[in-house]
């Protein structure tokens, strides 16, 4: 077999003839034939799941990418990835077994233990196969990242925050995440149906484990905080199971955020030997939430306890107090009682004493007011008689006044009056005078022709003696002139008309 690599040629020999190329195919042949030999056995490998595809129907492969971050020789980090495969029958065998053990099932972020044994395939290159998986190896890691959330929730003081918020009296209105379906909600709701005492629960859902857990019960936390005036404490509840079934209740933002609330949180989510990194951070933390109702339960039946010692001192002292008042009251009684009768005895002298001097008192002011009304009338008739004339006076002076007034203005207005009417008549008899003139001096027009006023819708009218229509009279004999004929007429009767005649302009024709 050629050597996989040109080698310099030896000195003192002659220059070897070049090598021959090998074909890709063969190359990665001689890669298979080499990790095949070289790596024969399988081997565990610790990694982080990157990415797993996990079988999308029954029979189906898992497919895995692994990772690894470490440190080389030089102090340079380094990060190694290598793609793995678990097989369909052996993952039907792996998968749950792993579920079983750490409570989670394979995902991405997960450290592993695997025992894998490297494949080289000419086409997908390098692969690993994943024979074993370890789940004590998963547990483990899961303690150490617990022991680091502790150690950080310590040092940002969010582990005792919470118990140092003071827990109400009676706590009564309680905000309860849990999953409605679960036991453990179930059980706390029947422990507290139980009690004597009326609990106000609201229910705020979520999922209680598995990884969507921490971000439920955040979200849930965020509806409550809004509404934290309106409750007293929250309840975060769930029945136990495995232990890896609380591995949700470590994460370190659900710790962190419980410990920071403003109100104070009581956690029921395990058995007698579970103890999460979140009852480490809750106000207190109770085994199951039985356990919760039953403190809560128990918190209100000390304090009726306490309620009812202070009831029956508060009724003692009470008692005590309205028998040293009644004491009191019998004495106060029996001096108010005399001094009472020594005070109306007192009060009767006196108000005898005021009805005697009451009752000369009224007839000497009554006296002193009739003399006083007497001369008030008097002075009034006089004021008034003097009033009256003084207003008689008055009305003369104006009357004499106005009839004065009204004689210079009648006598003022009728001499305008007659000015006016003679220059009216002056005016009337030249306007008149005019007129005639001007008659006198203007020529007679010439009346149209028959034919003319008959296209104007007129005919003419000739008298006998040339009179004027207006000195006609009934029984008067008259002709209409028309464009070719003429008609001879009787006036029968008289009917005025104001409406004036219009002749045309062109027409030239004398009356006859």
């Amino acid at each position: 077999m050629p050597p996989l690599f040109n080698r310099r040629p030896d000195p003192g020999l002659a220059p070897a003839l070049p090598p021959v190329p090998l074909p890709l195919a063969e190359l990665l042949v001689r890669v298979r034939q080499a990790l095949e030999t070289r790596f024969a056995d399988s081997y565990w490998v610790v990694a982080e799941i990157a990415d797993l595809t996990p079988p999308r129907h029954d029979g189906g492969h898992c497919y895995l990418v692994l990772t690894d971050q470490h440190l080389t020789g030089r102090g340079a980090q380094l990060k190694a990835q290598a793609r793995a495969t678990i097989w369909s029958q052996r993952y039907q065998q792996l998968a749950p077994a792993f579920l079983e053990q750490t409570g989670q099932e394979l995902r991405p972020g997960l450290k592993v233990m695997l025992r894998v044994q490297v494949k080289f395939h000419e086409q997908y290159g390098l692969s690993l196969d994943v024979l074993m998986l370890d789940p004590s190896y998963t547990v483990g890691d899961l303690a150490r990242q617990r022991l680091a959330t502790v150690r950080k929730l310590e040092a940002k003081g969010l582990l005792e925050r919470q118990k140092k918020l003071p827990l109400p009296l009676g706590p009564q209105r309680l905000a309860v995440i849990s999953s409605p379906t679960a036991a453990g909600f179930q059980d706390f709701v029947q422990q507290l149906g139980e009690s004597p005492y009326d609990f106000a629960v609201a229910l705020f859902p979520a999922v209680m484990q598995g990884t969507e857990s921490p971000a439920s019960i955040l979200a849930a936390l965020d509806a409550i905080r809004p509404r934290r005036a309106t409750f007293d404490v929250v309840v975060i509840i769930r029945g136990g199971g495995a232990k890896t079934d609380l591995l949700a209740f470590d994460d370190y933002g659900l710790a962190a955020a419980v410990g920071a609330f403003p109100l104070p949180v009581l956690t029921g989510i395990g058995h007698e030997r579970d103890e999460a990194v979140l009852d480490l951070a809750a106000h207190l933390a109770l085994k199951t939430p039985t356990a919760v109702a039953a403190f809560l339960a128990e918190r209100l039946t000390r304090l009726d306890a306490v309620f009812l010692g202070y009831a029956e001192r508060i009724r003692a002292l009470a008692a005590q107090q309205v028998e040293d008042a009644a004491d009191l009251l019998a004495q106060a009684s029996r001096y108010v009682h005399q001094a009472a009768h020594t005070q109306l005895q007192a009060s009767r002298t006196t108000l005898y004493q005021r009805i005697r001097e009451a009752g000369a008192a009224p007839r000497h002011q009554l006296q002193l007011q009739h003399r006083q009304l007497s001369r008030h009338r008097q002075g009034l008739q006089r004021a008034a008689r003097h009033a009256l004339a003084h207003q008689q006076q008055s009305l003369r002076s104006v009357g004499r006044a106005l009839a004065q007034r009204f004689r210079r203005l009648h006598r003022r207005r009728r001499e305008q009056l007659l000015r006016q009417r003679y220059h009216l008549q002056l005016a009337a008899e030249r306007l008149l005078h005019r007129a005639t003139l001007q008659l006198a001096h203007h020529p007679t027009p010439p009346l149209p022709d028959a034919a003319a006023l008959a296209r104007h819708g007129y005919v003419q009218l000739v008298t006998n003696h040339q009179q004027p229509e207006t000195a006609l009279q009934p029984g008067d004999a008259v002709r209409f002139l028309l464009p070719h004929l003429t008609l001879t007429a009787q006036i029968m009767d008289r009917v005025p008309h104001l409406a004036p005649l219009s002749f045309p302009a062109d027409s030239s024709a004398p009356y006859s």
